[in-house]
């Protein structure tokens, strides 16, 4: 084997040890689950309304995702206020539930930044979506809003009629 012939084989021979190498690295970094909770008291609070407008009377109740029951409050004239106690655990659920035993609305709380929340059956429809997505994720939750709202294909993109005006209402008016 000449000079030329070794050099070769040693470079190729490196080059698999370093490919191995990065493949092992790659598989390794595993990113680990960040617990989200509300570090102090918080309130949450919003609306509620269903397919008819504002709902007037009912409960908003509050509970982690395995349903238990964290609190709860009464729906004044539409509106909630609940208050989270410090150090609970993300996400919850904020669920209505009528006193005329009417479906259940519900909207998943995974920000613990965000204390405005509706409560609507667009809400439910995104919720239920992400649970069988696998979770109240960020990821499940986008993917699920985007996935409920009846909005054309052609709107989601920067090809839509956002991205280009002669394309709204099919053309100018």
């Amino acid at each position: 084997m000449n000079r030329t012939s070794l050099f070769t084989l040693l470079l190729i021979l490196s080059g698999f040890a370093v490919t191995g190498c990065e493949q092992e690295k790659k598989t390794a970094k595993v990113s680990q689950a960040v617990v989200k909770k509300y570090t102090q008291a918080t309130t949450l609070e919003g609306t509620v309304s269903n397919n008819k407008g504002v709902v007037k009377t009912g409960t908003v109740e509050a509970t982690d995702e395995n349903g238990h029951v964290i609190t709860h409050a009464a729906v004044d004239n539409g509106h909630y206020s609940v208050e989270i106690p410090a150090n609970t655990v993300l996400p919850i659920l904020l669920s209505f539930a009528s006193d005329a035993g009417a479906e259940k609305l519900v909207v998943a709380v995974i920000h613990d930044t965000i204390t405005k929340y509706e409560i609507n059956p667009s809400t439910t429809a995104v919720a239920k979506a992400a649970k069988a997505m696998g979770g109240y994720t960020h990821a499940n939750m986008t993917r699920a809003a985007a996935d409920t709202v009846h909005t054309p294909d052609a709107n989601k993109t920067t090809t839509g009629w956002r991205g280009d005006p002669t394309t709204q209402y099919g053309g100018w008016h």
